[in-house]
């Protein structure tokens, strides 16, 4: 396993969406890109309180008991439950996957649609209304409103890009976008990366932006630099009513590796904690190769071009239990205690 370095407290730059300075705002979010691909996100215009809602939602659905949430197992598309351990995100340093259970909402696309043939749409998996009395309409409220948010975001990123304003709202991009909420749940163990216990290991995220949200409870961490020996990890303080909003391994591609997609992680530390990650990417059918404004004699690209959802897929693949061990009995494949 690779050493794990002391962690430091990260200061990170903050877009304010309401700012109506946007030389300073493209200024800011640039900065970050190219510092750390990590920036907080306020004035985003979803309310406290809608937020508070969708949060003790969230908290209500994995206070279901086990053999509920097994119900709504994720499917092949990638929708509904995940358990503990499902997920394993950096082999290398964990002994066992990620010690967080989730819950996957996609675009909601009808069965017979002919978009549900592809592999990131297709109609989700809700409890039954009785379960989670709600549960559904605030959840679709919250990813309609974060998927605007996103918008509004990826509007300065394309500036800081030096490409025209709307690049990113095409049709093929965020005009008909694979996007997915995962809500999230750490229990209140106490992660160990000496023994390759994490809440959740070191990863960079696979798409174009992510958008976290947090319910205060600190545990997010950044390295900056993947290759250092001991890697640095940087605690990373929620900020309240802020997104905290990185960029995917997808947008690095994208520019070329001008914007950087940054390893990060999460280490639970006796207290239990919920988070929210939306994950923005392009149309199923957009090709991701280099930006013009990226690319030169000088600097050629460095990826070949390949389609979003190809490069989705696999990266999903990768790092997912396949999902036939669930049809094991659920106490051999799962924990009775996290840690």
């Amino acid at each position: 396993m690779q050493s794990q370095g002391a962690s430091k407290t990260s200061v990170l730059n903050c877009i304010d969406l309401s700012n109506p300075d946007l030389h300073q705002s493209v200024s800011l979010l640039k900065q970050a890109c190219l510092d750390s691909g990590f920036f907080y996100v306020v004035n985003h215009g979803i309310s406290q309180e809608f937020m508070d809602e969708v949060f003790a939602q969230s908290k209500r659905m994995f206070e279901q008991p086990l053999s509920e949430k097994m119900k709504l197992l994720r499917n092949e598309k990638h929708r509904g439950y995940t358990p503990i351990l499902d997920e394993l995100l950096d082999p290398e340093n964990q002994l066992k996957g990620d010690y967080k259970e989730g819950y996957y909402i996609g675009v909601e696309v009808a069965e017979g649609d002919p978009e549900a043939e592809k592999p990131f749409y297709g109609p989700n998996v809700w409890p039954e209304p009785e379960l989670v009395p709600g549960w559904r309409e605030t959840m679709e409220n919250y990813h309609r409103e974060a998927l605007e948010v996103a918008r509004a975001v990826a509007r300065i990123i394309a500036l800081a890009l030096d490409l025209k304003v709307d690049f990113f709202d095409q049709p093929e991009m965020l005009g008909n976008p694979i996007a997915i909420l995962r809500l999230l749940h750490y229990e209140g163990g106490i992660s160990d990366p000496s023994k390759g216990i994490f809440g959740a290991g070191a990863h960079s995220d696979y798409g174009l932006i992510t958008l976290l949200a947090t319910d205060g409870i600190p545990g997010l961490q950044i390295c900056k630099d993947r290759d250092a020996k001991p890697q640095i990890w940087e605690d990373v303080p929620p900020l309240k009513g802020a997104f905290i909003v990185n960029l995917g391994d997808m947008l690095e591609r994208w520019s070329n590796c001008v914007f950087k997609s940054t390893l990060h992680r999460v280490l639970v530390n006796g207290q239990e904690r919920y988070s929210m990650a939306y994950f923005v990417e392009p149309s199923h059918d957009c090709l991701v190769e280099c930006l013009p404004t990226c690319k030169s004699e000088n600097n050629p690209p460095k990826f070949p071009p390949i389609l979003c959802q190809t490069y989705l897929s696999q990266r999903y693949n990768d790092t997912h239990t396949d999902r036939s061990v669930y049809k094991k009995p659920q106490t051999s494949i799962l924990p009775k205690n996290m840690f």
